[in-house]
């Protein structure tokens, strides 16, 4: 890979990590536009540990305060403070990691297809859309386990390529009574297991491959991917206090009818 597709690949997944509109669709559609080749294991890794950074370090008051309050929980062996979101966080990932430790082999050689990102960028296009007309007043605090575990069901869907993981459990949050940006809080803090399971995952296959790796060009990534990860998380939660996330929706769909356009 060149700089060029460093940064340009880079910044894309930093912001559409966190964002409801696919990472994996736009991951399909800019390499195609400029006629680059796959950026391989070592980029993916490299752009997960730099949006991991980026969301642990914006929501790090929170996390230590939570993960103190849970440490606490279990001395006592009763709920305490904020416990429970950790324990609502640990919850909603479990259905996840068994879906993806049963289901991954399938979706990797079946689902990984032009077709099914331009599908399920318009399916779940609309269903973002749809969970916005109930948008209430919970936000992450008021987690409990049962909502956690129906978010964290949702959440396995984000396995198929084009659903968007920040889309569907951001939909799932709004569907069950939260604000918009108590949803998308909730929905940052679960990206942190996530992305460590799914950057541990492929940095087994890379190791396992044992490909020659461009440290110099890895450590951009990871810096591109970090600085527009933490802009885009701050702008995003900003915006959500003023305006709805129709527009989100809308652009899913003109998305889904552009990779229709430049595919089939």
């Amino acid at each position: 890979m060149g700089w060029f597709e460093v940064i340009i690949l880079s910044i894309v997944q930093g912001i559409t990590e966190f964002l409801p509109v696919s990472s994996s669709a736009h991951l399909v559609l800019v390499p195609h536009i400029f006629g680059w080749e796959d950026q391989g294991l070592a980029f993916d890794v490299a752009v997960h540990l730099g949006t991991l950074i980026a969301v642990i370090i914006y929501f790090r008051d929170e996390i230590r305060s939570v993960f103190k309050d849970w440490v606490i929980s279990l001395k006592r062996a009763e709920r305490f403070g904020e416990s429970t979101l950790f324990w609502g966080i640990i919850v909603a990932t479990i259905p996840a990691c068994v879906f993806g430790f049963f289901f991954n082999g399938f979706i990797e050689t079946h689902l990984r297809s032009p077709l099914v990102i331009a599908f399920t960028t318009i399916i779940f296009g609309v269903v973002l859309f749809v969970s916005d007309k109930f948008v209430g007043g919970k936000d992450e605090k008021n987690i409990t386990l049962y909502l956690a575990f129906l978010i964290g069901l949702a959440q396995m869907l984000a396995l198929i390529p084009g659903v968007s993981r920040s889309g569907i459990t951001l939909s799932a949050a709004l569907l069950l009574g939260f604000s918009r940006v108590g949803a998308a809080r909730f929905s940052f803090l679960l990206s942190i297991p996530v992305i460590l399971l799914a950057g541990g995952y492929e940095g087994l296959k890379l190791i396992e491959a044992e490909a020659a790796v461009e440290w110099g060009k890895l450590a951009g990534a990871v810096a591109f991917s970090f600085v527009s990860g933490y802009i885009c998380i701050h702008l995003f939660l900003a915006a959500l206090t003023r305006f709805s996330i129709t527009p989100f929706a809308v652009y899913r769909l003109l998305l889904g009818v552009v990779l229709f356009w430049f595919f089939f």
